[in-house]
């Protein structure tokens, strides 16, 4: 057998020749030279932050684990929000105060970039071997930190997807097999050393890949900043005189995310003299649009992965993107949340609402027609197909959300409220998310189911409803901001606005009502036409709008719209008719047209729809309050007595009609209290005795039901104050009255009738405690106001200018 020939080290030249055996051919490198170990040192990409603003306890709790031996903590945080920059600072303070100890940074995005990394540890510690091209790199890495009779930090920054450190390496049997051969052995992970010198300090935007490397006692979750924080981080990063109250509101604005500030700060500090921080909030709020321009703005960031993105709203549709490819129901989750409220999203909301219904075939529906019937008539049973498939879909389905919510968490782009029903996200998260949608054209889609959820679940505004509307109440205004394209969702839209307006009138959100009830009468006149019964609905609720507004002519013009259009629709004896005729009354006695409501309002009452009907009671107590104001008394008060004590049996003594109920009957004992002293023939402290206990129930339970600022609530403590007045305890009416004149100055507004009666009658209180100049003073401010937003017929204008001109006349 011919012999191998082997070339040699010493072996230079170039031979040839023909050669029938086999040829083996050993290259050899020349020794490496022996070099000299160097001294521990700092060896990370980015230079110390001289910005940089202590997060609480956050590096307490880094230094604290990373202390111990063979110690491995995670710093786990949306995009943006400094986890790098934590990490860059530990590594400083370790260095600092331990010069004896290496630190190390291993860019851990992906694959090719930690072996770089490692390659650099090897150049930087000078490890023998490491030029080798057949090296394994991580194993001499790997070796040399467990060998190293110094300590070490190990940073692995933006490990967000940890699937590389879990797939396997080639073999590292000592052979000088390559790293990228194809005999897969051993994952990266493994080349992490644990020892009794050395610390990792992992930071992702995953708890899932936290949990892959630490144990998760030692996992720091990174939130936002707090208002200090965000201020001196802006401040510092700005380096301008600027108005403090302005940054504040900028950081609150840009949810306190050290990203989005240092892009603001940036922006503005570039822009300037043309743009100051005032200016850039106007521009941010103007629209969705304009907001998501400014944040795609990239800014300089020396202490940032030079490829990672420096944009938020770009950091974060990056990880939209993994999860779309890797996780795509949990996307659609994310998706759907994106529309709601930020906070307090009800799972009831959005578990099972996730996929777009398919339309079923005809063949389908005659099958399950077949077994409807089939089970219709004989039951099912535990073995039945049908019920264990469902049984089956909907443990699955349950199974499935609960891992898409856990992704959402692990990604931090979601939290979960102490009870656990409830879910929140950054409204940055949700503006980055419904820009993700846009670009990949998927925005209508998930509008129209977010919409198609709401409508299905938010209920009539009637007080029954109340607990479910008030959870759901500030996800149908979000909605005002999602007006959708499809006709069928537009017709969902309207309706959840409507119910919305209906809540909104309810608890005297007057701005609220305006708002939705507008909104949803538009849709519904272009989709649905002025005569359609849905849209007469929204004109009725814009004007009780305009009616808590005190906008009472025009309330007047739209009510009178609805009582013509239903009579001729409906016909005059209707209950929607007698509904719109019982309205315009009540516009006819705001505007202090006593006769013309009581004309309407006995037409109404006369047209029979039983005698506790809703209706027939809501037109007798309007008739009782015009009886009232007219000064007739005896004919209010049987009215009243009949429909407080009929609601108390069909309501409850706590429904917020019952109390209305006893609130009239209260003005009533206290105006025949008022008129018995006039006539001196009636024992009247008896029935303001009365009418006290009736307003101090009717105040407090409309307290604790409505709250303290709730427009019902300040009539009752107006109502009470007017019973101390008649009472002469002068200074328990003026308590109230100006408690009730502030509150509604705020509520309602400085020029609304409510808050001018509040006024007048302050001044009156003023004027019986002898403190007449300071009464001349405000009841002239009165009458200025009332002047401008009541006609010269009103009543209340009457009274106060009269009442004026005698005391300037004194």
């Amino acid at each position: 057998m011919d012999s191998p020939i082997t070339f040699g080290d010493a072996n230079a030249g170039f031979q040839a020749g023909i050669i029938n055996g086999p040829v083996n051919t050993a290259f050899h490198l020349p020794p490496e030279r022996p070099e000299t170990p160097p001294s521990p040192s700092i060896v990370i990409p980015f230079a110390r932050d001289a910005d940089f603003v202590e997060r609480g306890t956050t590096l307490d709790q880094v230094e604290r684990i990373c202390s111990s031996p063979d110690s491995r903590a995670a710093l786990v945080g949306l995009g943006g929000v400094g986890k790098s920059q934590l990490a860059i600072e530990h590594a400083y303070r370790t260095r600092k105060q331990s010069p004896e100890t290496w630190v190390f940074w291993v860019h851990a995005g992906n694959a090719a970039r930690f072996e770089q990394s490692f390659r650099d540890i090897a150049d930087q510690v000078k490890i023998a071997g490491r030029q080798d091209p057949q090296a394994n790199i991580f194993k001499l890495v790997h070796d040399w930190l467990c060998d190293s009779r110094q300590r070490w930090l190990l940073v692995l920054d933006n490990v967000d997807d940890a699937r590389f450190l879990l797939s396997r390496l080639a073999n590292d049997d000592g052979q000088g097999q390559s790293t990228n051969a194809q005999v897969i052995r051993k994952p990266l992970r493994e080349y992490l050393p644990h020892c009794e010198r050395g610390s990792i300090l992992v930071t992702t935007r995953n708890k899932e890949a936290a949990r892959n490397l630490v144990e998760q006692r030692d996992i720091i979750g990174v939130e936002p900043m707090d208002e200090a924080q965000a201020l001196a981080l802006f401040k510092k990063k700005l380096e301008a005189e600027e108005d403090d109250d302005d940054i504040v509101e900028l950081a609150a604005a840009l949810e306190y995310m050290p990203l989005a500030l240092v892009q603001a700060a940036a922006y503005i500090w570039q822009s300037a003299p043309r743009c100051s921080v005032a200016q850039y909030l106007e521009e941010f709020r103007r629209s969705e649009s304009e907001k998501t321009s400014l944040l795609n703005r990239e800014a300089g960031q020396l202490r940032r992965d030079p490829e990672a993105k420096n944009s938020i709203i770009v950091t974060w549709q990056i990880s939209f993107e993994y999860l779309r490819h890797y996780n795509p129901t949990a996307a659609g989750l994310l998706s759907l949340m994106s529309f709601f409220d930020r906070q307090g999203i009800p799972e009831t909301l959005i578990h099972g609402g996730r996929r777009v219904k398919r339309a079923s075939t005809a063949s389908n529906r005659r099958k399950k027609s077949t077994r409807q019937r089939i089970k219709a008539l004989f039951g099912r049973t535990k073995s039945d197909p049908d019920a264990q498939r469902e049984r089956s879909e909907s443990d699955s389905d349950g199974v499935n959300f609960e891992n898409d919510v856990g992704a959402l968490r692990d990604l931090c782009f979601i939290s979960v409220n102490t009870e656990g029903a409830t879910f929140g996200m950054h409204s940055l998260v949700q503006l980055a998310t419904r820009r993700w949608l846009i670009a990949n054209g998927q925005l209508e889609r998930w509008k129209d189911q977010f919409i198609g959820n709401l409508c299905a679940k938010f209920p009539t505004g009637q007080y029954e409803n109340w607990a479910d509307c008030q959870a759901l109440f500030v996800h149908a205004k979000a909605a005002l901001e999602h007006q959708p394209y499809n006709e069928s969702t537009i017709a969902d839209w309207a309706t959840v606005l409507y119910r919305a307006a209906w809540y909104a009138e309810t608890i005297g959100s007057i701005t609220d009502t305006v708002k939705l009830a507008t909104k949803a009468l538009q849709a519904r006149e272009k989709l649905l036409g002025y005569k359609h019964e849905d849209t007469l609905q929204s004109v009725a609720m814009v004007a009780d709008a305009y009616s808590l507004a005190g906008r009472w002519d025009e309330a007047e013009k739209l009510r009178k719209q609805v009582r013509e259009t239903r009579k001729k629709k409906l016909g005059a004896d209707h209950p929607s008719t007698l509904t719109s005729m019982a309205n315009l009354a009540a516009t006819y006695r705001d505007q202090g047209r006593w006769d013309a409501a009581e004309e309407l309002e006995v037409q109404t009452r006369k047209k029979k729809l039983g005698a506790d009907h809703p209706s027939t009671l809501t037109s007798m107590a309007n008739l009782g309050v015009t009886y009232s104001m007219q000064g007739k008394e005896d004919k209010a008060e049987p009215l009243n007595v009949q429909v407080m004590e009929t609601r108390k049996k069909k309501l409850g003594a706590d429904h917020p009609d019952t109390l209305t109920s006893m609130a009239n009957l209260a003005s009533t004992y206290r105006n025949q209290g008022r008129m018995a002293n006039l006539a001196a023939t009636y024992q009247n402290q008896g029935r303001w005795d009365a009418a006290e206990e009736l307003e101090v129930q009717v105040m407090e339970t409309r307290k604790k039901k409505l709250g303290a600022d709730h427009p019902d609530t300040l009539t009752s403590m107006a109502n009470l104050a007017s019973t101390y007045w008649n009472q002469e305890q002068w200074d328990a009416a003026e308590e109230l009255e100006v408690q009730v004149m502030e509150t509604r100055r705020k509520k309602l507004g400085a020029d609304h009738p409510s808050t001018l009666t509040s006024m007048a009658n302050l001044a009156f209180t003023w004027k019986a405690q002898g403190r007449s100049a300071e009464a001349v003073v405000l009841m002239r401010q009165c009458v200025q106001q009332r002047q401008r937003v009541l006609k010269a017929s009103h009543p209340d204008l009457k009274s106060s200018l009269a009442a004026l001109e005698n005391w300037e006349a004194e």
